[in-house]
């Protein structure tokens, strides 16, 4: 039983670098879960259905989301930011990387839209990005870092929710800690991000390289337009539609009524035409759906995987044999979180279930609140950046694949892997080690 979490990511990340479609990949590493914990087929089948139900809400608000960046890529007005961003930024690749960079990582915190952002701002840079001979593996770094490092620093936004849960996991087994000391645990494996952020710019990607038209499959139909746009009234409702779909989403903490709330006053405001309702509907479905619909697998997934039991058969047997050694067990934790993660593509949705199986696990063997709070977040965030199933990487997959020109496994998976797993889990078990 402790394998078989091991075993079914393995094929789930194996499936994936063979180019199956990671839908596939994830609903066959359900299975064998499943069937290696003992259960028929069709109950392995019903229980991953079963928890797809938990990802409902997040599946309509991304393809509710693509529905609002359509509209918004409409009337024109990402055409103007872009022509600006052309006009400062050709021929500085480095600059405009951390310039992505650095409006990604406000998506978290300080406007909290997450991923919604990149389906309006992306496709209309492709071109520029293939005219400048830009490495999109860079690029997709540069997402994944925002929409991961801020959250894991900063206790703001999505980063006030990380931590929380953090510190509401620990208290309830026993554990008291704040905020501000969760976020001061996670300041090391954060820095650990920035590191594998400066390496993938000025190192790893820094060549020029030329996309390949088909890498990425279907091309999408929100490319940027060639035509001049001058700033209008319709520029201003659209405008005027974002603010309000964020004062929404922040009000009510809820990206579906955000979104719905955009949609609705860009028909009305009439910035797009009700007769288009139909296109912007189909066109947003068909640039997020396959991001919806892996998070809706992906939790069906993370369902079979704990309730099976294989999650805390794994984490029990892999400190069993470790005794008081800090530095081991910490190192172990680590891994198991990689591994977990990695199946379950989200540290959000993971970090519940790791708290109450490490925090009694770190108070016998002597960790430090921050240590133990070190270990909980960096073994959640763990995967996220470099799993087939987070949004951390469907998202820039979705912006970057616009053109059909870009492969989500190996253009977006494996680079954020390399760049921040990595990183942040020697930087995490150092400070687990010395907190």
């Amino acid at each position: 039983m402790e394998w078989v979490v091991v075993i079914s990511v393995l094929v789930m990340t194996v499936l994936s670098l063979l180019r199956v479609n990671v839908i596939i990949a994830i609903i066959i590493a359900a299975l064998s879960a499943g069937i290696m914990a003992g259960l028929p087929v069709i109950d392995a089948i019903e229980m991953l259905v079963e928890g797809m139900g938990d990802g409902a809400n997040t599946a309509l608000s991304y393809i509710l989301l693509g529905a609002f960046a359509v509209a918004i890529s409409y009337t024109g007005i990402t055409g103007i930011l872009v022509r600006y961003l052309i006009r400062i930024l050709t021929g500085k690749k480095t600059m405009m990387l951390l310039v992505i960079a650095g409006a990604a990582s406000l998506s978290q915190n300080l406007v909290p839209v997450h991923i919604a952002f990149i389906p309006i701002l992306i496709p209309p840079l492709l071109k520029v990005f293939d005219q400048m001979r830009m490495d999109r593996r860079a690029v997709a770094t540069a997402l994944t870092f925002g929409l991961k490092a801020p959250y894991i620093l900063i206790p703001a936004g999505f980063g006030l929710i990380f931590h929380e849960i953090i510190v509401d996991g620990m208290e309830n087994n026993g554990v008291s800690i704040t905020v501000g000391e969760s976020a001061l645990a996670m300041l090391i494996p954060g820095l650990g991000m920035v590191v594998g952020l400066l390496i993938a710019v000025f190192f790893t990607y820094r060549k020029d390289r030329d996309s390949v038209h088909g890498a990425g499959g279907t091309e999408s139909t929100i490319i940027a337009s060639e035509k001049e746009v001058s700033f209008s009234l319709k520029h201003l409702f659209t405008l005027i539609a974002v603010v309000a779909a964020l004062i929404v989403q922040i009000a009510t903490d809820n990206l579906i009524a955000g979104a719905l709330t955009g949609l609705i006053l860009m028909f009305l405001l009439v910035a797009v035409p009700f007769k288009d309702g139909e296109k912007i509907m189909s066109e947003g479905i068909a640039m997020m759906g396959m991001i919806a619909f892996v998070m809706l697998v992906a939790n069906g997934y993370g369902n079979v995987l704990t309730e099976t039991g294989a999650v805390h058969k794994l984490v029990e047997v892999s400190s069993g044999f470790l005794g008081d050694n800090q530095v081991l067990i910490a190192f172990v934790l680590l891994l198991v979180g990689l591994i977990i993660t990695m199946g379950i593509g989200s540290s959000f949705g993971t970090i519940p279930i790791l708290v109450a199986l490490y925090v009694p696990l770190c108070v016998s063997a002597g960790f430090s609140p921050l240590a133990t709070a070190t270990l909980i977040g960096t073994a959640g965030a763990l995967g996220d950046a470099g799993s087939p199933a987070s949004d951390s990487t469907l998202g820039p997959t979705a912006g970057l694949n616009a053109d059909g020109k870009h492969h989500h496994i190996w253009d977006t998976v494996v680079p954020t892997f390399i760049h921040f797993n990595i990183p942040l889990f020697l930087f995490g078990w150092a400070a687990a080690i010395i907190l």
